[in-house]
Parts: structure tokens; sequence; C-alpha cells
């Protein structure tokens, strides 16, 4: 397991440790028990210290064991061990000692042991009031997410079934049709629709992190092969791996890669067997795909601005949407380029 796995997963552990303090045991006599074993420790530790340590500090051993009562247990076993480490230090190590004789220096010791830990007793005690509190509120906001997620997920689902109705419902309306323009027409915005119902359910996530593109056109372009039904056809994909663009720039994208494959199939490739390759990089500040096919092409004076086609005009507007440019022009090898520039800047 990779250094920073082990590290992010050792401070969640320490994240959920301490979000459990103070720990609420079976029996509080536990409590009191460990908290009494601290404080002998530390009365140990303070009799093994004495012959190291100069005239005074009765109670420098003992604060340890008071801070890690009332870390670990809570306010109760925190004034319980501070009360023992109190006697303790007041009959060992003040003089008179082995006596509890009270005297001005003697009070003044106490009082000033009794506010250094009542403080940290109250700061520990706000400390974790405060962590509580954050827990409480890190469950809330997962809570709320995994509802936002939900509910996304659920609205993305209704919209995609939606455009997958009126999709089938232009598909039954195309055959009270007898016109082949207007059957052919139907026939185009149904597939549309449909493509677009699939691409949003691919693409949409609700984390907004966006979408590996080297992916998703291999599947995109893949659909679109096996809904045209062409098996003598081969369409290689290349883009880099680690590209990632937001959601609202790949459906549109998505759509002229659909367009421009869809165009190369029906009209470059229209029977005959080719190849069609889709071609997306990023330098020099842009965004650059490109839709390559070996077939028929196009004329050398061709103007896709100009064309009546639909789907061209659905990519110029795509194109523009994004502040790109969108052409169609020739291979010097024979075939056409579908080529779509775009600004780096806007696809972040």
């Amino acid at each position: 397991m990779p250094a920073s796995q082990t590290g992010i997963i050792m401070q969640r552990s320490n994240e959920r440790f301490v979000e459990r303090l103070p720990l609420v045991l079976d029996r509080p006599v536990y409590a009191y028990l460990l908290t009494f074993l601290f404080c002998a420790a530390g009365l140990m530790l303070r009799f093994a210290a004495e012959p190291l340590l100069p005239q005074g500090y009765p109670f420098v051993t003992f604060f340890p064991a008071v801070i890690l009562s009332s870390f670990l247990f809570g306010v109760r076993s925190g004034i319980f061990g501070a009360t023992i480490g109190g006697f303790a230090s007041w009959y060992f190590f003040i003089n008179p000692i082995h006596s509890f004789t009270l005297n001005p220096a003697v009070a003044t010791a106490m009082l000033f042991y009794t506010g250094v830990v009542t403080v940290d007793i109250i700061l520990i005690h706000f400390m974790q009031r405060a962590n509580f509190n954050l827990a409480v509120e890190r469950e809330r906001s997962r809570a709320l997410a995994e509802n936002r997620e939900l509910l996304f997920r659920e609205l993305q689902h209704r919209v995609s079934n939606n455009l997958q109705v009126v999709a089938a419902m232009l598909s039954l309306q195309r055959r009270h049709v007898d016109h082949d323009v207007a059957r052919r027409a139907l026939d185009d915005a149904s597939a549309r629709l449909a493509l677009i119902g699939r691409i949003s359910r691919a693409l949409y996530d609700p984390s907004g992190r966006g979408q590996d593109m080297n992916a998703f056109l291999h599947t995109l372009t893949a659909d679109i092969l096996d809904a045209s039904g062409r098996s003598d056809v081969n369409i290689q994909v290349s883009a880099p791996e680690a590209l990632v663009l937001a959601s609202d720039v790949t459906v549109p994208l998505a759509l002229v890669v659909a367009e421009s494959v869809s165009n190369a199939i029906e009209h470059g490739l229209p029977d005959r067997p080719g190849t069609i390759r889709v071609t997306l990089e990023s330098a020099d500040g842009e965004l650059t795909l490109r839709i390559m096919d070996n077939g028929k092409g196009v004329p050398p004076n061709f103007d896709a601005n100009a064309g009546q086609s639909l789907g061209l005009r659905i990519a110029n507007a795509l194109a523009m949407q994004l502040g790109g440019r969108f052409a169609l022009q020739p291979a010097a090898t024979g075939g056409t380029i579908a080529r779509l520039d775009l600004p780096l800047a806007a696809t972040c």
C-alpha cells in the first residue's frame, strides 16, 4: 500500500478515535480505576525523580495524569485524578512531609495547583465539546451529501428516461409519416435525443469531478458504432490519459463527436469498410478534437458554415457555445477531417 494511502488511513483512524472522546466505558468504575492507576504512576515517577529535581515541584508528575484522565474519561475522572494528585503531593512532597499541615505557603501551593488543574480540565472539556459538535456536523454533512447524491441521481435518471421516452415517441410517430424526408428527420431527432439521454446518464456526477475523456470517448464511439449496425468500420480513439473535463464542456464536445462520427459512417463510408480516427489533444493553450475518416471525402472548396446539413449546423452551434471553431475539410490522404478547436481556458 502506498505511503500516502497509509497516512490517510491512519489519519482517519485517529479522527474517529478523537471523535469518540471522552470514552464512555461500560462501568464508570473502570474510568476511576484507570485514573487512580495514572495517579499512582505519577506518584512513582515523582519518587523516582526526587534526586533529579530541585527543591519544590511537588505536583510536576501529577499534571500529566490529570490531563490524560480528563482527555480520556471526561471531567469527573479529571477532578478525581486532580484530587488524588493534590493530596498525594501535599502528604509526600510539601514540608512538613507525611502530614496535612496547612500554613500560608501550603495554601498558596495548593491554590496554584488547583488553579492549573482547573484550567486544564476546563480547556479539555470545551475542546471535547467542540470536537463532539464538529463530529455531529460532519455526520450531518455526510447525510446531506448522501441525500444530495441520491436526489441528483434520481433527477438524472428521470431526465434520461424522459429523453428516451421522447425518442421512442418520435420513432412511433415515424410509422405514421409517409414522406421520406420527414421520416428521416424524425429518425435523426429520435437518435439525437436518445444519444443525449445516454450521454447525460454517463456524464453527470454530483461531485463535479468531471470526466476522464480517454475512457469516455472509447465508450461513446463504441456506442455510436453499435447503433449504426456497421461491423466493417473500425474506430480508433486517442486522448490523453489524465485529461478530465467538466460536464458542461464534455456534453457539447460529445455531441460534436457523435455528429461527426455518425456523418463519417453515413456519408464518408456509406457502402465500404473504413477507419475513423478520433483524436483529442491538448497543446499550446488549445484543446483540439479531430475526427478523420478514409472515406469519400468532401470537395476542396467545401464550406461547413454554408452547409445545409442539420448535423453540421448543430456542430457549429455547439462550437460557438464553447467559444471554439468547427471545420470540416478534406484530408491530405483522402477522406474527411472534422476539427473542433477550443480555448483550453474555457474547458477548465
